[in-house]
C-alpha cells in the first residue's frame, strides 16, 4: 500500500512519456531529477537550443517566423531565470532541458515548441551544456590564477632584499632570496596555468547536432552552431560525444594538481607563520584565533587550502570510478558528474581568491629570516671556494665536512674558526677564505639561469610575466 501511494502521476507530460503507461515511484522522481543543481545551465541551455532552432532553419524543419517564435519565447524563459521568477513544476521538470521546454510551450504553444527538439536527445543536449558552462568557469579560473601568478611576481620584485634558508627534508640547507621561494611556487602555477589552457582547448569542442547515439537525420550543420557557441571545433563521433565526460575528469585532475600544489605552499607558510619561525604573518583577515587560549592566531585560510585539496582529490578519484564500468555511449550514471563537478569548480575558485589574498597582505620579517642563517649553510660554498683552486668537488667535499665536523667539536659557528684551523684540515685555505662566509655573497654566486642571484631572480620574475601575457 505504502508502495502504491508513492506512485506519482504519469509520465505523459515527460518528453520520453510516450512508451510509458505506467506510474513512477515519487522516491524515484527525487533519485532521478537533477534539476535541484543542473539549474545552474539555464543560460547555456537556452543558448544551445537558440542556436539549434537556427541551424534547423535551414534543414527546413523550422521556418523563419518559427524561429523568432522560439528565439523570443526562450529569451523570456531566460529573463524569468535571471529574475527568479521562473515557477518549477513538481514531477514534471526533472532537469533544466524538461523545464525549459515546458516552459516555452507554455508561451508559444506546444505546436511550435514541439519542433524544437527534432534530431536533438538530451544526450547531445546536456553534453553541450556541460561544456558551455565548463568553458566559461574555467576561463574565469585561468584569470583568478593569472591573478595570483601577478601577487607572486609583485612580492618576488618588492621583497628581492630578504635572505632566507632553504629548506630539504625541513634542515636548513642553503642561502636563498625570499622572492626564489616565492618564484619556486611561482613556477608550479605557471605550469598549472599552461596545463589549463590546454584543458580549456579540449573542453571547448561541440558535442550538438549528435543526437541520442548515432547522429542527426536532418543534415544539421554543426559547424555553423559550434561558431554560435564560440566552440573551437566539433567532436567528431557522435557516439563519443554523448559519452564523454572525460573532459570533466580532466578538469578534476588538473584541479587536483593545482590543489596539489596550493596545498605544499600553504604547508610552507603555516611553518613560515610559525613562531619557531618567525618569518611571515599573516593578515587578521585570514587568520582566527582560539576559544580558550587568547594568544593563538591560527592560519586558518592556510590550513583549509591545505585541507581542501583532499576534498577535490575525492571527487576526482570518485567520478573516475562512476565512469571506468559503463558500457559505451550515455548511462544515467553520467549524471553523477555534475554535483562534483559544481563542487569542485566552486572550491578551485574560492582557493585561488583566497591564496592571493592571504599572499597579497602577508607581512614579511626580513630579520627573523636573517636570523635563521646559519655559517654551516655555506659548508658548499666552502667546498666550492676550494674547487676555483682546482681541487676536485668530490675531494672538496669531504674537507667541507671535516670543517663542518671541526666546527662542531669546538663548539663555534664555522665563521668563528680561525684561518690557522682551517689550515690545520686543509693547507689549501688561503687568507681570502673567510670571505666565503657572506650570505648575500653565496646567494649572488648562484648566479646560472634558475638561481637565487638577484640577477638570476629577475630573469624568473620577466619569464613569468611573459607566461602570463602570452594568454590575457
Amino acid at each position: 500500500m505504502a508502495v502504491q501511494q508513492s506512485l506519482a502521476n504519469g509520465a505523459s507530460g515527460r518528453l520520453w512519456g510516450g512508451r510509458f503507461t505506467g506510474k513512477t515511484d515519487e522516491l524515484m522522481e527525487q533519485y532521478n531529477e537533477s534539476l535541484s543543481f543542473d539549474r545552474v545551465f539555464y543560460a547555456q541551455d537556452i543558448a544551445g537550443s537558440i542556436a539549434y532552432a537556427r541551424a534547423n532553419v535551414t534543414t527546413k524543419i523550422l521556418t523563419q517566423h518559427e524561429f523568432d517564435a522560439i528565439e523570443n519565447g526562450l529569451n523570456q524563459v531566460l529573463e524569468e531565470w535571471r529574475t527568479d521568477t521562473f515557477v518549477i513544476k513538481k514531477g514534471i521538470d526533472e532537469d533544466i532541458h524538461t523545464a525549459n521546454e515546458r516552459r516555452l510551450g507554455e508561451i508559444i504553444g506546444t505546436d511550435i515548441a514541439g519542433k524544437l527538439h527534432t534530431g536533438r536527445s538530451r544526450n547531445d543536449q546536456v553534453a553541450t551544456d556541460l561544456r558551455l558552462w565548463l568553458r566559461d568557469e574555467l576561463r574565469e579560473i585561468e584569470r583568478y590564477l593569472i591573478d595570483l601568478l601577478k601577487v607572486v611576481a609583485e612580492r618576488a620584485q618588492n621583497d628581492i632584499s630578504l635572505l632566507m634558508p632553504s629548506y630539504t627534508h625541513l634542515q636548513r640547507a642553503q642561502p636563498i632570496r625570499w622572492s626564489h621561494w616565492l618564484l619556486s611556487y611561482g613556477a608550479f602555477f605557471a605550469d598549472d596555468l599552461l596545463r589549463l589552457r590546454e584543458v580549456i582547448k579540449r573542453v571547448n569542442r561541440c558535442p550538438l547536432g549528435c543526437g541520442a547515439v548515432a547522429g542527426n537525420a536532418f543534415h544539421i550543420d554543426r559547424h555553423a552552431m559550434a561558431q554560435e557557441l564560440g566552440f573551437d571545433g566539433l567532436l567528431p563521433n557522435s557516439m563519443a560525444a554523448v559519452a564523454d565526460r572525460v573532459f570533466i575528469l580532466e578538469t578534476m585532475q588538473w584541479g587536483s594538481t593545482l590543489m596539489m600544489n596550493i596545498s605544499r605552499w600553504s604547508e610552507d607558510l603555516i611553518i613560515y607563520s610559525s613562531g619557531e619561525f618567525g618569518f611571515v604573518r599573516l593578515a587578521d583577515a585570514y587568520t582566527t584565533g582560539s576559544s580558550l587560549m587568547p594568544q593563538k592566531k591560527n592560519s586558518d585560510s592556510l590550513e583549509l587550502l591545505r585541507g581542501k585539496a583532499g576534498r577535490v582529490f575525492g571527487q576526482m578519484a570518485g567520478l573516475m570510478m562512476s565512469i571506468k564500468g559503463i558500457p559505451s555511449t550515455y548511462n544515467k550514471d553520467l549524471q553523477e558528474s555534475v554535483e562534483p563537478m559544481l563542487a569542485h569548480v566552486k572550491t578551485l575558485k574560492d582557493s585561488l581568491l583566497i591564496a592571493a589574498r592571504v599572499l597579497a597582505t602577508l607581512t614579511t620579517f626580513p630579520t627573523k629570516m636573517a636570523a635563521a642563517l646559519t655559517p654551516d649553510m655555506l659548508a658548499t660554498d666552502l667546498a666550492e671556494y676550494l674547487v676555483r683552486k682546482g681541487l676536485p668537488f668530490r675531494e672538496t667535499h669531504h674537507i667541507s665536512g671535516r670543517v663542518v665536523a671541526l666546527a662542531e667539536t669546538e663548539d663555534v659557528p664555522m665563521d668563528r674558526l680561525s684561518l690557522e684551523q682551517l689550515q690545520g684540515v686543509d693547507r689549501r685555505f688561503g687568507a681570502d677564505v673567510l670571505g666565503v662566509f657572506d650570505y648575500e655573497r653565496s646567494v649572488e654566486m648562484k648566479d646560472a639561469t634558475g638561481g637565487t642571484s638577484r640577477r638570476a631572480v629577475e630573469e624568473q620574475i620577466q619569464n613569468l610575466l611573459r607566461i602570463i601575457e602570452k594568454g590575457e
